[in-house]
């Protein structure tokens, strides 16, 4: 995993890259990347919920549908370590998802 995560928010997000994302979805993240301001990329190149379909890339577009339920999964972790934030999953390329976290901004 690149970038640095500093902080609170980026320990917890640390953790789920590597135990939450083992437990749940069988591997560790590919990679993490942050830009210091509570953006985090989380990108696993071969995800199990995608690799039944890489042979297919005319999926591409629905996978989408596919992804809501493990951003979800992925949003309330962090909910639950008191890490309040937005997922957002994009598709480029089959089996690979980039998972996008926003922290919300503490007022």
């Amino acid at each position: 995993m690149s970038g640095n995560c500093d902080g609170r928010e980026g320990l917890v997000v640390k953790f789920i890259c590597k135990e939450f994302w083992s437990a749940v979805f069988g591997k560790q993240v590919d990679n993490l990347r942050t830009n210091h301001q509570g953006v985090y990329v989380v990108q696993d190149n071969k995800f199990c919920t995608l690799r039944p379909l890489a042979e297919g890339q005319q999926f591409v577009r629905d996978a989408g549908a596919l992804v809501a339920f493990p951003c979800g999964t992925v949003r309330g972790a962090l909910a639950n370590l008191n890490v309040n934030a937005e997922v957002t999953a994009t598709v480029e390329t089959l089996p690979a998802v980039k998972f996008n976290i926003h922290i919300a901004q503490r007022a």
